[in-house]
């Protein structure tokens, strides 16, 4: 049984695998949970396919040199109204040697039935949208 990157206490199958081979996030927090895993697995084109189109990037260039070694995630709150939702969380990882952390509130809305990142605030208000 191979743990999910997610820090849920399931199997990697049981839990963002099936996300990651296309089925629907129930909610903005298994699908925060979801891009967490794909960052560590390098799954660039999934995250592309779950960021919003109006705020997504054309690419990541996730295997550009130093790769973060992602360390864990800690999820601080989750709110929804209807088809918005909020999602708090901290993701810690190590870039060059160097332990960093991230603290973001990110931004979810539901279109046609499936969940899709928007944007988020990092730590002291710098925005984590890309352009």
């Amino acid at each position: 049984m191979t743990p999910c990157p997610c820090g849920r206490p399931l199997a990697y199958a049981a839990c963002c695998g099936p996300l990651h081979e296309g089925s629907p996030a129930p909610d903005a927090e298994s699908l925060m949970r979801s891009r967490y895993s794909a960052y560590v697995l390098g799954l660039e084109d999934y995250l592309l396919a779950t960021w919003h189109a109006s705020t997504r990037p054309s690419a990541l260039n996730l295997a550009a040199e130093p790769r973060p070694k992602w360390l864990g995630l800690e999820v601080k709150a989750s709110t929804q109204t209807g088809d918005a939702a909020t999602v708090e969380f901290v993701a810690r990882c190590k870039l060059g040697g160097r332990a960093q952390r991230m603290h973001e509130i990110s931004r979810f809305v539901r279109e046609d039935g499936r969940w899709y990142y928007v944007d988020g605030v990092v730590d002291g208000g710098v925005s984590a949208r890309a352009d």
